[in-house]
């Protein structure tokens, strides 16, 4: 007859095994098969592929395994390995049913979840079938894994297993070891089947806490104190000999050898090359971004809770990063190779000209004077304006030389390269302009900024927005944003198309419309932010990564696009119409000449920052857009600026790269696709000089007709008003009344009150701030 507590226990354990069962009732169990290959698959390095899965190489890895069969393992291996990690190894089914107490006890009050003490055949599912993190219900699959491990395999095969797959710290080239094996021969020089009993007992040790008890720095050098694996390797001796594996001679003869002088010395641990090192780098660095957001989703938790907390972000990140490193993944992206290798081309063999290199001194970290290059830089972005897949990009002007990636990880004003987004687009969306809405450019100031034109020039005329946008003159595009933001922020229209660096100073500042930024953008945000007006006002966010498979082939990652709706396609439309203007006859008009393929579908906007710190063109064709910046880092303390040409040059760069991808598939470009105009697209034909339509009106008590030359306005849905006293976006009551004077005696009919001039010093020394007190990014740009 059974004890009552034998009962208590029975019923325990099953009432615990069925809470578990039900808390993971909807997983996806695997079957023998799929057990039978996780538990024994090996450490395998990934592998990196461009688009249409052309390999680019291997992932680097520092862990080093290599896998045996039990009949190479000594047996001191075995009896130490199970004396120190499962004594019960060879009696319990998978699980020690305390454990599953501890566990549902910890579910049900909240305390102590994290309960230890886990079977050898748990610890496997968690390393080969699971990850290491210990929330509940993951806790809860590992233990019913165990129990069918356990029924499927025998003790030897999960044994051999364990052995094969477990950690042991690091090596003497500094590399992280995995399977006896590999302990063996990096720790003693032997093999798995050679090691004496106090080897044997050390190298089973080190599980527990590899990074504390192994004898090895990260470069392969001998720690100073390695007390500590010591005294582990004579804590699991002792357990081998309470459980009758060793006689007591033995554990004293095994406790007194001298494990110091079977170490081996440090050896070199030879580098991996790394091949298309600034695709390599994008790639590792958002596949391990997609491999943590999907670990920390496993568990339950949130983005937001995980960066909040940083040691749990780190340890999310190290989780990804080994799983990378080791389990063979195939990640697939959606980098055109041929692409990539005809843009390296041409930065490789014209970098040089886009600006000086200078040869400086600084100090380095230790405080020593070294010799420094400051090299001018580039980042470009190509990708498709449909789908976001981001098609091709340089990083920088040489990988060896500088490994920051400057399409996708710095920083920089955007200038003038900002107004279609920023201004233009939401006002054309807000049906505050039409295409031929006229736009004061006068002396202005707002309350103590006072922004100029280009070189510190003025037009003194009211300009056309198409003209505004196509010589980028800063006057108008102030005024006008000035009027947009009275409308509210544009915050909404630029974080659905991406850029989400801009901060709340950034917003009120009206130096916003000429680039001034706190932070910057990046060009890869430009790049994806641009092609939203290429797509009917729909913004697709961008990527590079297309796929992920496991070593096996399942899927465990594929990329579904999401879209936005950020304008309507009229608003998309007219911008991109009015930024035609801009390569046509305007700031970039040099690019129809360089150009091998036809602009007649191009558009695209310049933009220089303040001091020419740096140079833009993003051209956009109906299919693809490609952005370019140049500039200086200047981490050396320097503060090195490009030259006044740097406009010109910037352009002839992206003419020459889009040369260079129309040439190695001129179908990627879509030069010959047209834009079509939507039905929700307005015009009307609307006096040239005051942009209205003509009509009667009354300035100043005298009676006037508004008419003259008519040109056709584009607008998003609306019509505009007749002719109005104060027709356009910006201007004081002085401007107007001049306007008007002159106009009724026949001597403006095209709006012009007189002729441009350049603002003296004293006018324009109110330009160091971009406005309500924030320093300039971008003042005075083109």
């Amino acid at each position: 007859m059974l004890s009552f507590g034998l009962v208590v226990g029975a019923l325990g354990l099953g009432l615990g095994l069925g809470y578990f069962a039900a808390l993971i009732s909807h997983d996806n169990i695997p079957n023998y098969t799929t057990m039978k290959r996780e538990i024994n698959s090996n450490y395998e390095a990934s592998n990196l592929y461009f688009a249409n899965d052309v390999r680019l190489g291997s992932m680097r890895t520092n862990l080093v395994s290599q896998s045996v069969s039990i009949n190479q393992i000594s047996p001191n291996l075995t009896k130490a390995i199970t004396s120190t990690e499962d004594q019960y190894f060879y009696q319990h089914k998978g699980i020690v049913p305390k454990s599953v107490f501890r566990a549902l006890l910890s579910s049900l009050t909240g305390i102590g979840v994290q309960t230890g003490g886990s079977t050898l055949t748990q610890q496997l599912v968690k390393m080969q079938i699971l990850n290491s993190e210990t929330t509940f219900k993951r806790k809860a699959t590992e233990i019913l894994l165990a129990l069918r491990v356990d029924k499927y395999f025998s003790k030897t095969e999960i044994l051999q297993a364990y052995l094969n797959a477990a950690t042991f710290g690091r090596n003497n080239k500094g590399q992280n070891v995995a399977g006896v094996e590999e302990a063996a021969e990096g720790l003693f020089g032997v093999h798995a089947s050679q090691v004496n009993v106090a080897q044997a007992a050390f190298i089973a040790g080190l599980p527990q806490s590899p990074s504390v008890y192994t004898p090895y720095t990260n470069t392969g050098k001998l720690k100073k104190n390695i007390e500590y694996g010591l005294e582990r390797k004579d804590v699991v001796l002792f357990r081998m000999y309470r459980d009758n594996k060793i006689s007591y001679k033995t554990y004293q003869a095994a406790k007194k050898y001298d494990l110091t002088k079977d170490f081996l010395p440090k050896a070199n641990n030879p580098q991996q090359s790394v091949k298309y090192g600034y695709v390599y780098n994008l790639l590792t660095q958002q596949a391990k971004g997609i491999i943590k957001k999907q670990l920390y989703q496993a568990d339950g938790l949130t983005a937001a809770k995980v960066n909040k907390d940083g040691a749990l972000s780190e340890q999310y990140d190290e989780q990804a990063e080994q799983l990378l490193a080791n389990r063979g993944y195939h990640i697939y992206s959606t980098i055109n190779k041929p692409i990539y290798n005809a843009m390296q081309q041409v930065v490789k063999q014209q970098g040089s000209t886009l600006g000086q290199t200078y040869y400086d001194t600084a100090t380095d970290a230790s405080g020593n004077i070294v010799k420094v290059k400051e090299q001018v830089q580039n980042g470009s972005v190509l990708l498709n304006n449909q789908t976001g897949a981001i098609l091709g990009f340089i990083g920088g002007r040489s990988y060896s030389s500088s490994q920051l990636n400057h399409a996708f990880d710095t920083m920089r004003s955007p200038g003038s390269s900002i107004k279609p987004l920023a201004v233009y687009a939401p006002a054309i969306e807000r049906k505050i302009i039409g295409s031929e809405t006229k736009l004061a450019d006068f002396k202005v100031n707002f309350n103590g900024y006072k922004p100029t034109d280009y070189g510190s020039t003025i037009q003194n005329r009211f300009i056309n927005a198409r003209e505004a946008l196509k010589y980028s003159y800063n006057i108008p595009a102030v005024n006008l944003y000035n009027e947009v933001r009275n409308q509210g922020s544009v915050k909404p229209y630029l974080e659905k198309m991406g850029i989400t660096s801009l901060t709340a100073n950034d917003y009120k500042n009206l130096g916003l419309a000429l680039g001034g930024t706190d932070y910057g953008v990046t060009v890869a945000d430009a790049a994806s932010a641009y092609s939203t007006l290429s797509n009917g006002g729909t913004h697709t966010d961008s990527y590079v990564i297309d796929k992920i498979t496991d070593a096996n082939g399942k899927v465990v990652y594929q990329h579904k696009a999401k879209s936005t709706k950020v304008f309507s396609a009229a608003t998309a439309y007219i911008t991109s119409n009015m930024m035609h203007s801009v390569v046509s006859s305007g700031t970039a008009s040099q690019i129809p000449g360089e150009t091998v393929f036809d602009t007649t579908n191009l558009v695209g906007k310049t933009g220089t920052s303040n001091d020419n710190r740096d140079s833009w063109f993003v051209g956009s064709t109906p299919t693809v857009t490609l952005a370019t910046w140049t500039g200086y880092d200047n981490y050396n303390g320097s503060s090195y600026n490009l030259t006044d040409s740097s406009s010109e040059i910037t352009n002839q760069f992206w003419s020459n790269l889009a040369n260079a991808v129309y040439n190695a598939d001129s179908s990627v470009m879509g030069t010959t696709k047209t834009r079509k105009r939507p039905s929700g697209v307005t015009t009307a034909s609307v006096v040239k000089s005051t942009g209205q339509l003509p009509g009667q009106l009354t300035v100043a008590g005298q009676s006037v007709f508004a008419s003259g030359t008519k040109t056709t306005s584009y607008y998003a849905g609306w019509s505009p008003s007749k002719t109005k006293e104060k027709f356009g976006i910006g201007g004081s009551t002085s401007n107007y009344s001049t306007f008007w004077k002159n106009y009724i005696n026949g001597n403006n009919a095209d709006g012009a009150l007189y002729g441009g001039e350049v603002i003296p010093d004293e006018y324009t020394e109110g330009n160091t701030t971009t406005g309500i007190g924030q320093s300039t990014a971008a003042t005075t740009t083109n």
